[in-house]
């Protein structure tokens, strides 16, 4: 069903701003998403009405907003379609939560000589935490190559797996290229060697739905910011039975039964994850937001956003010099591409100057851009506020920039 763009693009009033007098154009919405009036309102309302730590409170307001928190919690895992609500730990982000898992998944499974897949699409927040923690497990790392048109090598894939082979830790959708990963099968192909997942679903969650017990992944974490939520809150799901083994990645309160200095008994999940004060307003945010994206529909917003990037996709094509990196047709939102002989930093700062908001660089995938032996590229990224008249704006600023710097 076609979107109500203008309705939609009212409740986001960043959109309504000018830069450098000219109509703001955002499409760095893979870097992060723009905030509705609703999650912004609701902030509001939590610290002008509820606002109190959680959990650990008998008075009015502590139990006001320690209700709120759980029931945020149930809904997400409703939506995720999580078996259990403390299945969800709350944290910062996907960086941290990926970092969650790979630390306790490390002390409670992983040996000298064991072995971690990873891919070459990685953001490095999926791939530095496995890093540190197979130098110090004294373990392996491995990475599935991908093909020149940027998906996965599955059948290298298939060849690295072997019976030391512990955790896959991969992307749902690359946040350089937009190229979406055949994660159902992936998970299948692990599981039938006993290896366990974890999904980085930063950019896949945003663009597609997610049922975590259809795809039956291990581990699936993602950041509010990219859905239209506050910034510094994030989802780790984690199956019961694997978290259950798992010990705490950070000690302090909440996550204790009891403490004596000559032993601490560790909460049961999901608060033995979740250390300290929480940010209990981000967490009610991300609730509005999850619930702003239902009310439109996920499959609506893909179809549209699938449209925006066809446009911008064949319009760059006849721009003569232009490449695009990541050209697998399974894909979704992003479009990343160099124009011959110009760096993408001086694109990007000219495009900047006539209103059009991208992102420049290696977007924290520097071995994804050795893979193709460049520095980094420009890359347009699509949400569901944005519209094709946008995608024409960004194209002539493209032209123009271009024009300007050869």
């Amino acid at each position: 069903m076609p979107l109500n763009i203008d309705n939609i693009r009212s409740q986001f009033p960043a959109l309504s701003q000018k830069v450098y007098g000219k109509q703001l154009v955002y499409l760095d919405n893979a870097a992060t998403t723009l905030k509705p009036l609703c999650v912004i309102d609701e902030l509001k309302r939590y610290y002008e009405h509820e606002n109190s730590n959680i959990h650990r409170g008998t008075h009015y307001l502590s139990q006001k907003a320690t209700e709120a928190y759980e029931e945020a919690r149930q809904f997400i895992a409703q939506t995720l379609n999580a078996e259990f609500p403390e299945e969800i730990i709350f944290v910062r982000g996907t960086t941290e939560g990926v970092n969650l898992v790979a630390n306790s998944f490390a002390r409670a499974f992983l040996q000298p000589g064991d072995e971690i897949i990873i891919s070459a699409m990685e953001h490095h927040s999926n791939i530095v935490p496995w890093q540190m923690v197979c130098e110090d497990k004294e373990a392996i790392l491995r990475v599935i190559p991908i093909l020149d048109n940027g998906f996965l090598d599955l059948d290298e894939f298939k060849n690295l797996i072997t019976p030391k082979t512990k955790l896959l830790a991969i992307t749902h959708m690359s946040n350089a290229m937009g190229i979406i990963n055949p994660i159902r099968d992936i998970i299948k192909i692990a599981h039938e060697k006993g290896i366990k997942v974890l999904i980085d679903g930063a950019q896949g969650i945003v663009h597609t739905p997610v049922d975590v017990r259809d795809l039956d992944c291990d581990f699936y974490c993602f950041s509010g910011h990219k859905l239209y939520a506050p910034m510094g809150i994030g989802v780790v799901y984690g199956k019961k039975s694997i978290m259950q083994l798992m010990p705490p990645y950070q000690g302090g309160g909440e996550m204790i039964k009891e403490v004596t200095f000559e032993k601490t008994t560790y909460n049961d999940l999901p608060f033995r994850f979740e250390a300290g004060t929480p940010n209990v307003s981000a967490v009610l945010g991300l609730r509005k937001a999850l619930e702003f994206i239902n009310s439109v529909g996920i499959d609506n917003i893909r179809s549209h956003e699938d449209q925006l990037l066809h446009d911008a996709t064949d319009q760059l094509m006849l721009i003569p010099g232009i490449k695009i990196y990541g050209t697998h047709p399974q894909k979704a939102g992003v479009v990343s591409f160099l124009a011959e002989g110009v760096h993408p930093y001086d694109l990007g700062v000219l495009i900047d100057k006539m209103g059009v908001a991208v992102r420049t660089g290696h977007h924290c995938a520097q071995p994804l851009m050795n893979r193709f032996g460049i520095p980094g590229t420009v890359r347009a990224s699509f949400a569901m506020y944005n519209t094709s008249q946008e995608i024409d704006v960004f194209i002539q600023a493209v032209k123009k920039a271009i024009a300007m710097l050869t």
